[in-house]
């Protein structure tokens, strides 16, 4: 699988610093994905999901705040935003107030600044809050049902394999 190197930088770390099969980003007129030899060019993102292809096959999603990407040539990206986290950072309690708070301001009718700013923080609110459950839906199943999926998955082989042992026995 080819690849290409992949820096992903936020003004507090270096999100990712390695090869990559692919990457879709939030751009501002929809999602962009981005392949090895891709042609050069400067992107805007907006805040939204990031879904990064490891060269395994594997795919890392993040959420972003806006910034834009930079693809050169000679098969290097490089994104600058301002935020990015992974689902399994986003604190949703966190994530819910200030999607209220940004709610709440928006309907004070303040200057156009004061909107274009709340609008933001609302988008990133929604983006962060939608990642985050999409994460707590496929990952985070409490411990004390994980211990009654995996008995119950257990259970089902044992009475399939039972079913298949008395067909096979029954024929002969």
């Amino acid at each position: 699988m080819s690849t290409f190197h992949l820096k992903i930088i936020a003004y507090d770390k270096i999100f990712y610093d390695d090869e990559a099969a692919s990457v879709v980003l939030p751009a501002i007129d929809g999602e962009v994905q981005i392949l090895t030899n891709h042609e050069e060019c400067v992107v805007a993102l907006k805040t939204g999901e990031v879904r990064i292809g490891t060269p395994k096959g594997e795919m890392i999603p993040a959420v972003c705040g806006s910034g834009f990407a930079e693809v050169t040539s000679d098969n290097q990206v490089e994104i600058l935003v301002d935020t990015i986290e992974r689902p399994e950072e986003i604190d949703i309690r966190r994530a819910k107030e200030a999607k209220e708070r940004a709610e709440e301001r928006l309907l004070q009718h303040k200057s156009r600044m004061e909107y274009y700013r709340n609008t933001a923080s609302l988008a990133r609110a929604m983006a962060r809050l939608k990642e985050a459950n999409n994460y707590v839906e496929i990952h985070r199943i409490p411990d004390a049902l994980h211990g009654y999926f995996a008995l119950g998955i257990r259970f089902l082989h044992v009475q399939e394999s039972f079913e298949i042992m008395n067909r096979f026995l029954n024929k002969s």
